[in-house]
């Protein structure tokens, strides 16, 4: 067999690299212009075709793809009982350091694939989807050992990209970018249960909501998470070293409680995505000297594979009919952690909720019949969450056909009295739930 190892090959006997795949780490530690990373995606698809898919969810304003790179045993499509997960680097394009440390990442993953086994575990388990570059146009024009200023920040037409999205608490009223509607109809295509999105000019990991002070209801969990990251990034959990911020306890911060933010994709995830998200600042400069950033990727490594780890916390399954068919679009609710716009499952009937260890009153409704049913969750093993399959008992009708509510994904507008009309609708469904269970 040959061999080739910084320029030079060599004959390398067989029984010298054993049973388990070799490969030499060949990604370095620089910045990489739009070409290069494009090249490099389209490298490690084409050395791992079986465990990577590559494609684009879209393009920019000035035409440029943007590159989404997924790792997994079914990596073409989605299939039953694995979750999705997402991570997105450089959506305010002077932000540089997230984009290489996810470059980074891919590789990691790909080359530990079968000779490690908690990550061939976890991409045997997880249909991982990762996008560098949100915003390739502003990097394009952003300036290496940038640290302060918003050049490249913003996409060709001038949009910060976190502030585009539909936003439930306020009236956003700017123009959907190309960039934002292409991630929006990512997650509308993908279940995705767990993502984070890469900034930098702090060193805090942020977790929803992002534009008002009203706690969540999947506050511990946000916090839980938020603190997971941090706790194994040692400089992002003593408060980090930028002297511009403020410092964070714990390396951890509520979003609005730090700034508030309007049209944020933190937000939109988990109020019109299902899927929880934190943000995390993990560069006091925006834009380091590449020499920096072998030690962003040690500081980071750990936390981003545990954090990956956690889309198998809490509870899956399904939910069926009698005849043991899929019920797409049935309302998930748990008693007391009612979000703004109902867990719905997907086309398959799933559900993927990440819970902490405890007992929870689960509320499942199809159409005018409803299931409750108290659960028990302990800590997950083995990177797989606990399966549980709600069944009703006798024919709910066509599965397709339950009423679809205004602040539904698929609905999801820029207006300030969606959220007006959500809590109504669930104040309402609450009220029906009481009266079917008196009958």
């Amino acid at each position: 067999m040959m061999l080739r190892i910084m320029g030079v090959t060599a004959a390398v006997p067989l029984v010298w690299l054993g049973v388990l795949p070799f490969y030499v780490q060949s990604l370095n530690f620089s910045y990489h212009n739009s070409g290069q990373l494009e090249t490099i995606l389209k490298d490690f698809n084409s050395k791992y075709p079986t465990i990577t898919h590559l494609h684009s969810i879209g393009k920019s304003v000035e035409g440029r793809d943007l590159w989404v790179l997924i790792v997994g045993k079914y990596p073409n499509k989605h299939t039953v009982g694995i979750p999705e997960f997402k991570y997105v680097a450089n959506m305010h394009g002077n932000e540089a350091v997230g984009r290489e440390i996810l470059l980074q990442l891919i590789e990691y993953l790909l080359i530990n694939y079968q000779s490690d086994a908690n990550i061939t575990q976890l991409v045997t388990n997880t249909r991982i989807h990762i996008m560098p570059s949100m915003n390739p146009d502003g990097f394009e024009i952003s300036f290496l050992s940038d640290c302060y200023s918003s050049n490249g920040r913003f996409n060709k037409n001038g949009f910060d990209l976190n502030r585009n999205f539909p936003d439930v608490f306020e009236e956003n009223t700017d123009p959907t970018q190309p960039e934002t509607q292409a991630v929006m109809d990512w997650i509308q295509t993908e279940s995705f249960v767990l993502s984070a999105n890469f900034h930098g000019g702090a060193m805090v990991a942020s977790y929803p909501y992002d534009n008002s002070y009203t706690t969540p209801p999947d506050n511990d969990v946000l916090k839980y998470l938020a603190e997971l990251y941090s706790k194994n990034n040692n400089k992002m959990y003593s408060g980090g070293d930028c002297s511009d911020t403020i410092g964070f306890s714990n390396g951890i911060t509520n979003g609005a409680a730090w700034y508030k933010v309007r049209g944020g994709m933190q937000d939109y995830n988990y109020i019109y995505g299902q899927c929880i998200e934190i943000t995390l600042e993990v560069s006091c400069c925006k834009y380091p000297e590449a020499s920096t950033l072998q030690g962003f990727w040690n500081d980071n490594k750990v936390s981003v594979i545990e954090y990956m780890k956690q889309i198998h916390m809490g509870i899956k399954g399904q939910v069926l009919d009698m005849h043991g068919i899929p019920i797409q679009n049935a309302i998930v609710d748990i008693q007391g952690r009612q979000r703004i716009c109902p867990y719905r499952t997907n086309k398959n009937g799933e559900y993927y909720l990440l819970l902490l260890p405890g007992t929870y009153t689960f509320n499942v409704t199809v159409l005018n019949k409803s299931l409750v049913q108290n659960i028990t969750i302990q800590k997950s093993l083995n990177l797989s969450a606990m399966t549980y399959n709600f069944h009703f008992g006798e024919k709910t009708g066509n599965p397709t056909q339950t009423t679809s509510e205004p602040c539904s994904l698929h609905e999801a507008g820029n207006s300030s009295s969606t959220i007006q009309v959500c809590l109504v609708t669930l104040f309402l469904r609450t009220l029906l739930v009481l009266w079917l269970h008196t009958l």
